[in-house]
């Protein structure tokens, strides 16, 4: 099993998708380049042959597809979600929102 994740890992950016990821309703406006910003920090990313991301963070390995515009679809919020409350960042998110630390 992983280590709990420790908010302070984060940056100010990386705290904020985070949050946007963990939103609900599912926010629609999070952008690609910051989603794979968090999970270089949080995990590996590696873009195979096909174009798409590999992306392992704790015991979990997903695939996403870059997007055609700058945001990802509801869908890939989903997946990243659940990839990351796996791997512990819904504690990390609660903490944050405990602390009075949101979007």
């Amino acid at each position: 099993m992983t280590n709990s994740p420790k908010p302070v890992d984060l940056n100010n950016h990386h705290r904020d998708t985070l949050m946007k990821i963990f939103q609900h309703p599912t926010s629609h406006n999070i952008e690609w380049r910051t989603v794979l910003s968090l999970l270089e920090a949080v995990g590996t990313v590696e873009e195979n042959h096909d174009g798409k991301v590999r992306a392992h963070v704790g015991d979990t390995i997903i695939f996403l597809e870059k997007p055609r515009h700058k945001d990802i679809d509801v869908q890939q919020v989903l997946d990243l979600r659940h990839m990351l409350q796996d791997a512990g960042y819904k504690a990390v998110v609660e903490e944050l929102e405990d602390r009075g630390v949101e979007d």
